[in-house]
């Protein structure tokens, strides 16, 4: 009697996560409430029959703004202490600009998150090349993206590369090169909250009181 052949294993997921262009879309189109997004569980939803791998998130520490920078900190020290094996965040920084008005002539500093862009890209490429994952999704609305899941696509022919849109974030040009691009919807986001209140290692990580 022959023995039943082993199911092949799952495929593998990574999901990249464009944090500036996530957060301001939530807080364009919801406010603050849905803010305290469990990164990991909407990963998850997206291709739940997958083997997630992990979540790289991209950001730049908040500027000028001490209470917001906390925020950041402890939601992003939030998800790395829940998910310590899936949850990566990788830090770009900003770069002043001196912009001069061209009616009164007056100048005054304006700052360009830098790098995020690039460190996608970057990861992204690498896990391409390297086998890392079967499937790769993007949540960004961002069309400065598409030259890299191009470049993914073409490193590994078989790779299946799309576009999660953040509510109020839409890129045609993505669209039309990633066809099975889909927009996160609402209802979607407030499922994935985290618990307002929950500890891991004797650390106590609560919803900020500005984000309820």
């Amino acid at each position: 009697m022959s023995l039943p052949k082993p199911s092949p294993p799952p495929e593998k997921l990574i999901v990249y996560v464009d944090g500036y262009n996530l957060y301001y879309g939530m807080h364009d189109e919801f406010g603050r409430s849905t803010l305290w997004l469990d990164l990991v569980e909407l990963a998850r939803s997206f291709r739940p029959r997958q083997q997630l791998v992990a979540v790289k998130y991209f950001t730049a520490p908040v500027l000028n703004d001490p209470n917001a920078q906390s925020r950041q900190a402890h939601y992003l020290d939030a998800l790395s202490a829940r998910y310590p094996r899936q949850f990566l965040a990788t830090l770009g920084r900003y770069q002043k600009k001196v912009v001069r008005c061209f009616d009164c002539g007056a100048e005054h500093d304006h700052y360009e998150e830098k790098e995020t862009d690039v460190n996608i890209a970057v990861t992204l490429l690498t896990d391409a090349a390297l086998h890392n994952m079967d499937s790769a999704i993007i949540v960004s609305g961002d069309s400065d993206l598409a030259p890299a899941a191009r470049a993914a696509m073409k490193i590994r022919p078989s790779l299946f590369v799309t576009a999660a849109f953040p509510p109020n974030r839409v890129s045609k040009q993505l669209r039309h090169l990633m066809p099975a691009s889909f927009n996160i919807d609402r209802k979607r986001i407030k499922r994935m909250q985290l618990p307002d209140s929950f500890e891991v290692g004797g650390t106590r990580f609560a919803r900020p009181q500005k984000w309820v």
